[in-house]
């Protein structure tokens, strides 16, 4: 059942991402933003770890930087680690296209 579950929700997922156009540069409401901090881990995943990841590979680095602000704000952990031991940080910086504005984001919070 928990897999059906899951089955559902990767379908509507991705049945949303394809019916929607790709729109870029787009204001993000703080509603939308701040919907990341309540984003549920897989188990076994450190869940500030993955509030981190998840918003960081959806976001532009503006919008990462309101949500942590927030996040910080809620005395989450920026430190967190992900089952490797890595932190945001070091995962990051695995992504060269990527990774300077969001290392500069978090450099603001270290």
């Amino acid at each position: 059942q928990i897999y059906f579950c899951l089955f559902i929700s990767i379908t509507k997922e991705i049945a949303m991402a394809l019916s929607q156009p790709a729109t870029f540069n787009e204001e993000w409401s703080d509603e939308r933003v701040f919907a990341y901090l309540t984003q549920l881990p897989p188990e076994g995943v450190n869940a500030d770890f993955h509030v981190l990841y998840h918003a960081f590979k959806h976001m532009r680095p503006f919008d990462y930087q309101r949500l942590l602000t927030q996040f910080v704000a809620e005395g989450r952990d920026i430190h967190a680690t992900n089952p490797e031991g890595q932190r945001i940080h070091d995962v990051i910086a695995t992504f060269p296209r990527q990774k300077e504005g969001f290392l500069e984001v978090l450099a603001q919070f270290a």
